[in-house]
């Protein structure tokens, strides 16, 4: 390594001193950015004919899924501390149930018009409805998995991408 390079350097959330700080975007053009994040559930058979047939004694599984991860895009800045609150214009979450994998999928579109990305918003919002999930299912199954959550695309930065 360069004795004059920092080992933080790259990671946009220290300075120079390896301190934590929150990034500067005021100096940033406001742009029309997009993020979809995806996740998905796994679970045992009978677990996902309840929340397939409605009948989870908690009520609508993946309606109230849906309501906790859009209320999870919003809060996102109060729950990871370098993140700006941002004025979000859009925040969809979606599911697929996979029968031959016992699982649902999620999926979670966030935009808005801003000077930074919203990838934090939509993995926020896939992750808290995939927990609403577990938590309206767990007196049935304790063994269901939350796994691969990953940003898919992203768009309106410098890194637009699309896995």
């Amino acid at each position: 390594m360069n004795p004059d390079q920092h080992p933080n350097q790259g990671l946009t959330h220290f300075d120079a001193h390896g301190q934590a700080h929150m990034v500067d975007v005021g100096g940033k053009a406001p742009t029309h950015r997009v993020a979809v994040a995806e996740g998905r559930i796994v679970m045992q058979p009978a677990t996902l004919e309840i929340i397939q047939k409605g009948t989870a004694k908690k009520g609508d599984v993946l309606g109230v899924a849906r309501i906790a991860g859009i209320m999870a895009a919003k809060q996102t800045s109060n729950l990871i501390p370098l993140c700006h609150p941002l004025a979000l214009t859009r925040v969809v979450v979606d599911f697929e149930v996979l029968p031959a994998e016992n699982a649902v999928r999620c999926e979670a579109t966030v935009e808005l018009h801003g000077k930074t990305g919203v990838e934090m918003e939509a993995l926020t919002a896939v992750q808290i409805a995939l927990l609403t999930i577990y938590d309206m299912c767990k007196a049935v199954d304790k063994g269901m998995v939350i796994e691969r959550v990953f940003v898919g695309a992203k768009k309106g930065g410098k890194n637009d991408f699309t896995f």
